[in-house]
């Protein structure tokens, strides 16, 4: 599969200010220096803790905020330091479903004027076409026709982002960025949205960026698996790899906590101590080895560089240096 997008070495760091004056006397690493790619019709889940940078990832590659450094490769071309006219035909092709669905969608506007807002914007289309289009799109995504009228508040949570899904489908893109796009629903609801993300993948062959922190739904949906602490990937592989053998200790922590169905299964839990170090003052060497029961002094001070352990399997960690046949 050809990559649709390829980042490499992103960073995206904000000031911290102070005074009357505003200077800045810090700043916090909230993405430092990440690299994945998204291949065409995949999706590639991006999981970790709360703070760990995987929003801001998200939201510095649709350009929403402006990356501090690295690149963004889109479709072969770089957009990082693209202007805002030379961003819009790309905009088309990246779009997002937030987490959300209430605080992204206009209350001032109806349904159909939500789906159809992005239409307007890159087709001329008349009334009549546009009204199609939508009523189209609400079957698609599962809302019937006759609710187009109806504005945000008088839907359901998961109606509301079904509605969201229907407006980033509008334009037909490539590459949808769902930022936690069912951890405000239900259970119940969440399966729903999940299966209608997987039937408008296989139909119009979108790829997907997906940031969660359930692993239960990251593992259901996803094709491969990127796990982030403190602004870093750690590890990166497929998600029969990383749910089987997880070779970071970070990711067997993160497993351990992922409740089991059974009631007679017994399950080692791994329970990590101290807190998330502060990313405006991230420790030396691995991040990790503040909480990381395995440390040794080189964890301390050299940072780990990502390793193939095995072919397509990238972990970030001294422990796993040779490549395993």
């Amino acid at each position: 599969m050809s990559a649709l997008l390829e980042v490499r070495d992103l960073r995206k760091h904000y000031p911290v200010r102070k005074g009357l004056l505003g200077r800045a006397v810090a700043k916090v690493h909230a993405v430092d220096g990440i690299s994945f790619s998204i291949a065409e019709r995949e999706t590639l889940g991006l999981v970790g803790e709360s703070g760990c940078g995987k929003s801001t990832a998200g939201k510095t590659i649709l350009r929403l905020v402006d990356p501090t450094a690295g690149t963004i490769e889109w479709r072969g071309s770089r957009i990082e330091g693209l202007g805002r006219a030379a961003m819009r035909p790309v905009r088309r092709e990246l779009q997002a479903v937030f987490q959300d669905p209430y605080s992204s969608l206009n209350p001032r506007l109806r349904a159909a004027d939500i789906v159809a807002e992005p239409l307007r914007n890159y087709e001329r289309l008349g009334a009549a076409r546009a009204r199609e289009q939508v009523a189209w799109l609400f079957e698609k995504v599962g809302l019937r026709p006759d609710q187009m009228v109806k504005y945000p508040h008088e839907f359901s949570g998961g109606q509301r982002q079904r509605l969201g899904i229907a407006r980033a489908l509008a334009v037909r893109p490539k590459l949808i960025v769902c930022d936690e796009p069912v951890s405000a629903l239900d259970v119940s609801v969440q399966a729903q949205v999940i299966n209608l993300l997987e039937d408008l993948q296989a139909e119009f062959g979108v790829s997907y960026l997906f940031v969660a922190h359930d692993l239960a739904v990251v593992e259901h949906i996803s094709h491969r698996v990127a796990v982030m602490y403190l602004g870093k990937i750690v590890e990166l592989t497929d998600k029969r790899t990383l749910f089987r053998d997880p070779q970071h200790p970070y990711t067997e922590a993160l497993l351990s906590a992922v409740p089991v169905p059974d009631p007679q299964a017994k399950k080692k839990r791994i329970i990590l101590q101290g807190d998330v170090p502060s990313p405006i003052t991230p420790p030396p060497g691995c991040r990790f080895h503040t909480r990381c029961p395995y440390a040794e002094e080189r964890c301390r001070r050299e940072e780990p560089a990502m390793t193939e352990v095995r072919p397509g399997h990238l972990v970030a960690c001294h422990l796993r240096t040779a490549v395993q046949p």
